[in-house]
């Protein structure tokens, strides 16, 4: 059994930051890949960044330079650093692990950037 566990998000005026985090837990073996995902309103889900446990990152074009992915190895923990923040960033976001062959997705947190 693998659960994710999120938090961090809620509402910030534009031009603020948030930190969402993402823990799993249960039955840990090895972990590929961590990301985010975010689906606005009447929209469809997108990926927003990736990490790899090479280290590898990669970003949608709308947040880099402005959302940054990390990760904590040892607590099975993916981060996004969000940083000034849109309102076209409001939605609700994912995290994903892929595990083995597998991949797992979090419940999801909203976020809401006012103007």
């Amino acid at each position: 059994q693998v659960q994710l566990v999120e938090s961090g998000g809620g509402l910030v005026q534009a031009g603020g930051s948030l930190r969402l985090s993402c823990s799993a837990s249960g039955n840990i073996f090895s972990i590929n890949a961590m990301g985010w995902y975010r689906q606005a309103p009447g929209k469809q889900r997108e990926l927003v960044a990736v990490v790899t446990s090479g280290g590898s990152t990669n970003y949608a074009d709308l947040v880099k330079g402005r959302f940054t992915i990390s990760r904590d190895n040892a607590k099975n923990t993916v981060y996004l650093q969000m940083n000034s923040l849109k309102p076209e960033d409001t939605g609700v976001y994912y995290c994903n692990v892929e595990l083995g062959t597998l991949g797992y997705w979090g419940q999801g947190t909203q976020v809401t950037v006012s103007s």
